[in-house]
């Protein structure tokens, strides 16, 4: 019995009419980086298990793919004596192991597998810059668009395979590299015809201060990752969470403002700097907010709109400063479509200090399924040929040959239906194909050294030389 095809669950199979329409993205954002100053670089896809491991934060840990160290070889319990203990350790889900337990299996993993998928772009390119720090310019900017991976669940907008497009600007601290980074997220949907689109921003060092005023340092993290879930899991949701992660019931108190801001952006940061006066950390990352909001409410956005969002959070423990979010039009449910933010030390943990960077990704899948939802993809990307030549048999397809051969050189994209089959085949092939004309050559065009083109929307059909078949097809 033949084996049933099959694909890894959370991943995809691309139609020849999806590719192009991802490579529409990838055009764009690509002329967009560029146009912005950002040069192209590749990671591979997989690195050494500890450049990954430990950057971010505990449940992205979880989510990093694995590689056994050598191809031929499997963990089975049959072939490896492992101790019982460990064996539970294996079985047990992610979320049910204790602190020590993951640091044993952890140990344990390491063992057996000393690299892993890449999980994001961000932290291969940190290691990037501190390998190559001598061959580069400083500041350097960057963009790069390869696929990552997450063992993650899978479900709508959510994959374990996807495509990320960042771009990066490492070597300073100017607040204007957010401004920037901000409108470059602008003129891409604004070229993608994407309206209505948020561009959330808010700042760790408020986090950071927020959590100090409520006597809760000590748990920043666990603090600022069930803040990040308020729009998932709700108010009390999140609430409910920190008092598990050993945030106080008064604490949770003092931050219940948090849970009902609303008004301008002016209007936020006002509310902000009355919750913060007692902390510079977090007054510092006020006068961050400030800087920026002001840039780009006097330099303006062409499509999208800019929104403070006080519990964006973003669970990555690399962040220190800014921190985006690209929410998706409300009218699709969609989750974020694009984030980044500032990360002041993450060459540090590489041995290059004092290297500040600040970087944005798109989201390419999200986006697709958006701008499908929406409508939004052009029309013209449906056509891939611009004319079929009809198969009349050697004589005539020699003939369609050369005029082919020639349009080719001008850049237009035309073929031969291969086989001489019945016409009537070969222009239904044509039409679903979505292929918009046939040329025909037959005796009586060859006769006069010319070409029928034929219109598959109209029907209309009309005689042309080659000079002016090609100008048709060009227009």
């Amino acid at each position: 019995m033949a084996q049933k095809p099959s694909i890894p669950k959370g991943t995809r199979d691309f139609s020849p009419i999806e590719v192009s329409k991802r490579n529409y993205i990838f055009s764009i954002i690509k002329r967009n980086f560029e146009k912005y100053g950002f040069q192209p670089i590749e990671t591979p896809s997989f690195e050494n298990s500890d450049t990954l491991m430990g950057k971010y934060g505990e449940e992205g840990d979880r989510l990093i793919f694995k590689i056994l160290n050598s191809g031929n070889f499997f963990y089975s319990k049959s072939k490896i004596d492992l101790p019982r203990d460990m064996e539970i350790l294996l079985d047990t889900p992610a979320d049910r192991l204790s602190q020590q337990e993951r640091i044993q299996l952890n140990q344990f993993t390491a063992k057996i597998s000393e690299k892993a998928l890449r999980y994001d772009l961000t932290v291969p390119f940190a290691r990037y810059v501190v390998q190559h720090q001598n061959e580069l310019e400083f500041p350097f900017k960057r963009y790069q668009i390869q696929p990552v991976w997450r063992a993650d669940n899978p479900q709508k907008g959510r994959f374990r395979e996807f495509y990320q497009c960042d771009a990066d600007v490492v070597g300073s601290s100017s607040l204007w590299q957010e401004v920037e980074l901000l409108q470059l997220y602008d003129a891409v949907f604004a070229d993608l015809q994407l309206s209505g689109v948020h561009l959330k921003i808010n700042n760790r060092k408020v986090l950071s201060g927020l959590a100090a005023v409520i006597g809760a340092q000590d748990k920043l993290i666990d603090f600022t990752v069930a803040l990040d879930k308020l729009d998932k899991i709700g108010e009390e949701g999140v609430k409910k969470e920190m008092l598990d992660k050993g945030i106080s019931a008064d604490a949770i108190e003092k931050v219940q403002p948090l849970f009902r801001f609303s008004g301008s952006v002016s209007d936020k940061l006002e509310q902000l700097k009355a919750m913060l006066a007692s902390s510079s950390e977090g007054m510092k990352g006020i006068d961050e907010l400030q800087f920026v909001c002001d840039q780009l409410a006097q330099l303006g956005l062409k499509s999208s709109v800019l929104d403070l969002d006080v519990t964006l959070a973003r669970g990555l423990n690399y962040y220190t400063g800014s921190i985006f979010e690209v929410a998706a039009p409300k009218e699709v449910a969609m989750g974020s479509i694009g984030g980044g933010g500032r990360y002041d030390d993450l060459t540090g943990i590489f041995g290059l200090n004092n290297m500040s960077g600040v970087g944005i990704s798109f989201g390419l899948d999200r986006i697709y399924l958006v701008l499908e939802e929406l409508d939004l993809f052009p029309k013209t990307i449906l056509t891939s040929t611009q004319a079929l030549f009809i198969n009349y048999g050697n004589r005539e397809a020699q003939y369609a040959m050369q005029a082919i051969q020639n349009l080719r050189s001008f850049g237009v994209k035309v073929e031969l239906y291969p086989d001489a089959l019945k016409v009537g085949k070969q222009f239904t092939y044509a039409d679903k194909r979505n292929i918009p004309f046939v040329v025909i050559c037959g005796e009586s065009e060859i006769a006069q050294n010319k070409f029928s083109l034929k219109d598959l929307q109209t029907g209309e059909q009309r005689l042309y030389d080659f000079d002016s078949l090609k100008a048709v097809l060009l227009s």
